[in-house]
């Protein structure tokens, strides 16, 4: 039983449609109270975060699930961005990418990620993941609050 009195936000940063889809349908099968945002770039991901052009009336999210393996502006820049950021740099971020690479992992801890999840290949799997995800980032961690979402209470 979830103690949060709306449900999470999470920014998933995501260029494989498959994949957005995979992920959109494992949240919503594991009965997750959460609102999934999705932007397929990382120049889209800092728009988002930063509230311009056509993101001007985005949330500021609770969570950042981030591919490294983007288009244009990599998750890596988007990381690195996002940490060095006073106003962004509270919200957890969660690598998710089918990259197994050891520096891939040491670059992101040493660009202050959350934590580093491989994506998994298949459906079992991928649900188990999410379902993972959801027992520790939204039942077990607390979140720092969001005071710039006009929706916030005040409390968590």
């Amino acid at each position: 039983m979830s103690r949060r009195p709306r449900p999470v936000d999470i920014l998933l940063v995501e260029d494989n449609p498959a994949d957005v889809d995979l992920t959109l349908e494992s949240f919503a099968e594991a009965g997750i109270a959460t609102r999934l945002h999705s932007v397929t770039d990382g120049e889209m991901a800092l728009r988002f975060l930063h509230r311009k052009g056509e993101y001007a009336d985005a949330i500021t999210p609770d969570v950042i699930l981030l591919d490294l393996n983007l288009p244009g502006l990599d998750g890596r820049e988007v990381l690195g961005e996002v940490k060095s950021d006073p106003g962004l740099k509270h919200i957890p971020v969660v690598v998710l990418t089918s990259s197994e690479a050891e520096a891939d992992v040491l670059a992101s801890y040493q660009l202050h990620a959350n934590c580093y999840i491989n994506k998994p290949v298949g459906l079992v799997q991928f649900d188990a993941v999410v379902k993972a995800f959801e027992n520790f980032w939204l039942e077990v961690v607390v979140l720092p609050p969001s005071p710039a979402n006009a929706d916030y209470t005040g409390r968590r």
